[in-house]
């Protein structure tokens, strides 16, 4: 048990935990209390690998690379903003989100918008590109993969 057993008549007021061990679920494990900082690092890293994309490549690599990690930075908002949600719900609701944007591109209003913001340009693009669905689903396979291997990595084994 994680708690300790009041003696019989006394008034146990709040719960005591065992020495060493936290009351909050998952703290100093994989709990709630480091998944947002862990997915606020993710964005972070991935805003500079675009970064770092943009400045250090061109051509199809640098804009399909982009197209994946922006996927990723999606992913790794939706993890910040839910971080209970499983690794294919934050990947699923990425992938979503992304190609939400990309088919919102054929309306011409993100075009319309990002003529007058770099930043609209920067979350919303211009112009629709078919491939760009498919390096979305490359990117949003890529985040399942990691945050499911970290999510299992980080579960405590039982040892038998």
């Amino acid at each position: 048990m994680p708690f300790r057993e009041e003696s019989p008549g006394q008034d146990p007021g709040p719960s005591t935990p065992l020495p060493g061990r936290s009351p909050v679920r998952g703290f100093g494990g994989s709990g709630l209390l480091r998944t947002r900082p862990l997915a606020a690092c993710a964005a972070l890293l991935t805003v500079a690998a675009g970064l770092a994309v943009r400045a250090g490549a061109d051509g199809a690599f640098a804009k399909y690379a982009g197209s994946a990690l922006y996927t990723v930075l999606l992913c790794a908002l939706v993890a910040f903003c839910a971080p209970r949600a499983r690794p294919l719900a934050v990947a699923g609701t990425g992938l979503v989100l992304s190609w939400a944007v990309e088919f919102f591109q054929l309306t011409g209003v993100p075009a319309g918008l990002s003529e007058r913001s770099a930043v609209a340009r920067l979350v919303l693009g211009s112009t629709f590109n078919g491939p760009d669905l498919f390096w979305y689903a490359v990117g949003a396979a890529v985040v399942w993969g990691v945050h499911a291997g970290v999510r299992g990595a980080a579960r405590p084994r039982s040892v038998a």
